[in-house]
């Protein structure tokens, strides 16, 4: 097996270090999506519990806001669930790029072991970040389905209740 020396591919440490860099961005940006989602569960959580406190004796008013808050609930767990994996995520790819220069500077010094390690190390803490971020973006797609059927949901309710008002005048 033939291996090229770093010396002679710029590109390996570059790549290397590069690849954890932009994983890193994207960890970031994907954070704060997903902490902004946070935020605007809490706010329809919170406009569903006044809601609650408005719909008087309406039982299939209360069942329907009581359903809302069982999925907002659902909903929430989901979201802290995958920004602690973006976070996981954000710090393992910082913390592969930062192995990928010490094992730059083991090999420039020619310690082939040090070299190995932190390559072999590099390579499990990225793929482990891989995985944190690929399950971060499942929980956010099925947070997004959840957020979806429950807009569907919540329009059809309230459509039915227009209805329901047309027809009583």
């Amino acid at each position: 097996m033939f291996a090229v020396p770093l010396t002679e591919n710029p590109f390996a440490i570059l790549t290397a270090i590069v690849a954890p860099a932009v994983l890193t961005n994207a960890c970031s940006v994907l954070a704060l999506g997903t902490s902004n989602r946070v935020a605007r569960v809490v706010d329809r959580t919170r406009a569903v519990t006044a809601e609650m406190g408005h719909v008087g004796e309406d039982d299939y008013m209360r069942t329907h806001l009581e359903h809302q808050l069982g999925l907002l609930r659902v909903r929430s767990r989901l979201l802290v669930s995958a920004l602690r994996l973006d976070y996981l995520a954000l710090g393992g790819f910082a913390f592969s790029a930062l192995i990928a220069v010490i094992g730059g500077a083991l090999s420039y010094f020619g310690f082939v072991p040090g070299y190995r390690s932190a390559a072999l190390l590099g390579l499990l803490i990225g793929v482990g970040a891989v995985a944190a971020l690929s399950t971060a973006c499942a929980f956010m797609v099925r947070e997004t389905t959840m957020a979806i059927d429950n807009l569907e949901e919540e329009a059809n309710l309230y459509s039915m209740v227009q209805k329901k008002h047309e027809k009583g005048n």
